[in-house]
């Protein structure tokens, strides 16, 4: 997108939040970069230079404009659409792979030479993967300084930053304030900060509208498991596990933004947990190229008219949401729930939530693989699945992260004892984040398809669904929402 300086020029000219992420606006004599959207009289066409990412625009020397504050833009949405490794590489940088474990960690984990990684991202991106860590970095800071009263010191190591000095260049290289000057400006913007639960950040996670939150939310309601997930107070909260700890996150759909409360054991977990959390609600998805391709089928165009912008509901964890999904098989939501709720109860991880009904961490793989299957109140074949499966994934023979490839976990799945097409199609859906992800053989879906005029068999409709790839996995959202279930409807 960015080297298409005409269509940048006009997205820019027409401030199209949609590109917002997608690319950056560098304007060449105030050296600052803006996000398409940028409410500022756009520049001359010829003072303007575009960027594929924020760090490209840092790495040219431009800073951050105050007034859009591109760094806090959506993600861009190929990543996830995207299964290669560049796309997988990205995945791993936001997930705060690099802060943890450095650019050989992230070279570990796709195979790749720290030199091939550093080529092809900064290739495609404008940025290696020092440069693009660096600006999430900077980010992460960015959220500690206006939203917590922490100090700075305490700031600089939560971020992922080596030493306070470093700390302090990189933020006012990338923002051109000081972090003191940048939490004045916070606290004028907002002077009831001072208030807030200690302990507690408090966040804005930005999205591309539209958003039709009814199935997204109510589907993460409708299934949630007692003790890790509860709807209380118009938001949806549950637990997390965390690389330095655990955290408690409370979730409510706004008008422009999702209110994101977390609470965690160690702040140096935040750039963490907003990635699961992005995920979990499909936050960086553009839905215009999304509905524009599925409104080409007319009948499921009234679908779309009706409800713009669906989600496909994801997950905080690929391991946990596998579980469930073999728990799930072939029994009602309600005995989803229950069945997952005994595994929570005998091997999840106790916290304490003083704001809630929270009370267990999911149980990691490695706690279940040693459980006596005799006390799993399943089918024999079932309790089969379900070890062989936990047991995959705590060995490490079943990857299922963010830089893994699809295919080939599909393939691993399928390999599996009592895995078919809908159980490993579901984990690719949601646990995967593929937005192509297709159940063809799911009741629901049968049933709206028959409903709507389309075909009933799986096979015939998989050949009429050829025509909304990349995107079936969104149009499966939009044939569940036509039955009255409470994973379509917002909670009260």
């Amino acid at each position: 997108m960015h080297t298409d300086t005409e269509r940048c020029v006009r997205a820019v000219q027409s401030k199209e939040a949609r590109f917002d992420g997608v690319f950056f606006t560098a304007v060449r004599t105030t050296r600052i970069y803006c996000r398409p959207s940028c409410p500022a009289v756009p520049p001359k066409p010829e003072n303007m230079e575009f960027h594929p990412s924020a760090a490209s625009c840092q790495r040219a020397g431009y800073r951050a404009c105050k007034r859009c504050r591109p760094d806090t833009s959506p993600g861009s949405p190929q990543w996830n659409v995207r299964a290669d490794a560049v796309a997988r590489a990205v995945r791993l940088i936001q997930d705060g792979v690099v802060d943890r474990e450095g650019v050989p960690g992230l070279a570990r984990r796709l195979g790749w030479s720290t030199r091939q990684i550093e080529r092809q991202l900064l290739a495609e991106l404008g940025a290696g993967p020092l440069a693009l860590a660096r600006a999430q970095r900077a980010q992460t800071a960015r959220l500690l300084i206006e939203t917590t009263p922490m100090a700075f010191g305490e700031i600089a190591f939560a971020a992922g930053f080596s030493s306070i000095r470093t700390f302090n260049d990189t933020v006012r290289e990338v923002f051109a304030l000081a972090p003191g000057e940048l939490r004045a400006r916070a606290a004028r913007r907002s002077p009831v900060r001072a208030t807030a639960t200690p302990g507690v950040i408090g966040l804005r996670l930005p999205f591309r509208a539209p958003l039709e939150p009814s199935n997204l939310f109510g589907h993460l309601a409708a299934t949630a498991v007692p003790g890790v997930e509860e709807w209380r107070d118009g938001a949806y909260r549950r637990t997390l596990s965390l690389p330095y700890g655990h955290g408690i996150v409370a979730l409510a759909p706004r008008a422009d933004h999702i209110a994101c409360r977390l609470s965690l054991t160690d702040p140096r977990d935040l750039t963490h947990a907003i990635s699961r959390c992005r995920r979990l609600l499909d936050l960086d998805a553009d839905p215009v190229a999304v509905d524009e391709r599925l409104r080409t089928d007319p009948l499921l165009a009234p679908l779309v008219d009706e409800a713009p912008g669906r989600r496909v509901p994801g997950t905080v964890d690929p391991a946990e949401f596998a579980v469930r999904a073999v728990l799930g098989q072939q029994v009602s939501t309600a005995a989803a729930r229950t069945h997952a709720a005994r595994l929570v109860a005998a091997h999840g991880v106790p916290i304490e939530d003083p704001e809630g009904g929270l009370t267990h961490l999911f149980p990691e793989p490695e706690a279940l693989a040693a459980l006596d299957p005799e006390s799993l109140a399943l089918p024999r074949s079932r309790r089969t699945t379900l070890l062989t499966l936990v047991r995959a994934l705590a060995d490490g023979s079943l990857p299922l992260g963010p830089a893994d490839d699809r295919e080939e976990a599909r393939a691993r799945l399928l390999a599996l004892p009592g895995f078919g097409p809908w159980t490993t199609e579901i984990i690719a859906m949601r646990a995967l984040g593929d937005p192509d992800a297709f159940l063809p053989g799911d009741l629901g879906v049968r049933r709206a398809a028959e409903g709507l005029g389309l075909p009933g068999t799986p096979a015939a409709l998989t050949a009429r669904a050829a025509h909304w790839r990349p995107w079936r996995a969104y149009a499966v959202q939009y044939l569940w929402a036509t039955d009255d279930h409470p994973i379509n409807h917002l909670p009260a």
